[in-house]
């Protein structure tokens, strides 16, 4: 499947064209016949029947479908956060040579595990900040995962430095010292984008992103992640039901049943 002309693709957005010229047509990332089942007592539940996505490098890609369809459960797939049942995950890392045509599926836990920190990026409708931890501490912790605690301690003033850039990037440096319980929805989220930023990845997987969010500081998340995609050619992955939202990628696509619809 190409990824120029992808068979589930179901329109392009509305102003989606200075994302689609920045985006580099080669696939970052594809699903291959993807499926994911679920044991329950005496009764296997199908979730995803038998996806194919192919994703570009640097680009917004919008998903969207009725509760249920699976949506989540892709995104977590390809995140890394869960396992498939059966199917592919080709992965072509532009700064990694050793994941050139890997199928992320079949690697062991601790590789999955390096290459969720140190290439994805997350960002969950609920925020998911650690309340014991000030605010440029939540934006710190992807670096004081991936590094030994002598490495984070030798390069700690230099990751400080980059955890404040982001939070100034995305207009919330002035609230480095805080708790997250200080902050309100909208400044939990762009502090959540700032962690999600934190090791460079090469792609963001938003969970609904603004789904927690008046329509307003929602509007300005949109802003955030265009301004993050123009500027640092960073890719997202939109799972929303926000048609706001899902106006600003390059491509919409939509699940029903647990696959992507034709167009």
């Amino acid at each position: 499947m190409s990824a120029s002309s992808s068979p589930n693709e179901t329109r392009k957005a509305p102003g989606a064209d200075s994302t689609a010229k920045t985006a580099d047509a080669t696939a970052l990332y594809s699903v291959r016949n993807l499926h994911k089942e679920y044991q329950m007592p005496g009764v296997k539940v199908p979730v995803l029947r038998g996806c194919d996505l192919e994703v570009r490098h640097g680009e917004i890609l919008a998903i969207i479908g009725m509760s249920g369809v699976g949506k989540t459960t892709l995104l977590n797939i390809m995140g890394l956060l869960d396992n498939p049942t059966s199917g592919e995950l080709i992965y072509n890392s532009g700064a990694d040579d050793s994941l050139r045509n890997c199928d992320l599926a079949n690697l062991q836990l601790n590789r999955k595990c390096s290459i969720r920190n140190q290439h994805f990026g997350f960002v969950f409708q609920f925020y998911h900040l650690l309340p014991d931890l000030t605010v440029l501490e939540n934006v710190l912790l992807p670096s004081m995962i991936a590094l030994s605690s002598g490495e984070y301690g030798s390069q700690r003033s230099k990751l400080q430095e980059r955890a404040r850039e982001l939070l100034d990037r995305v207009g919330v440096l002035d609230r480095g010292d805080f708790p997250p319980s200080r902050l309100s929805g909208g400044e939990r989220q762009r502090v959540a984008i700032a962690r999600a930023l934190m090791n460079d990845p090469e792609l963001v997987f938003c969970d609904e992103p603004t789904g927690n969010l008046d329509t307003s500081t929602g509007e300005r998340i949109h802003e955030l992640i265009l301004e993050l995609n123009r500027e640092l050619g960073t890719g997202f992955i939109l799972v929303t039901h926000d048609q706001g939202l899902a106006s600003l990628a390059g491509r919409i696509l939509t699940m029903r049943d647990g696959r992507f619809e034709d167009r």
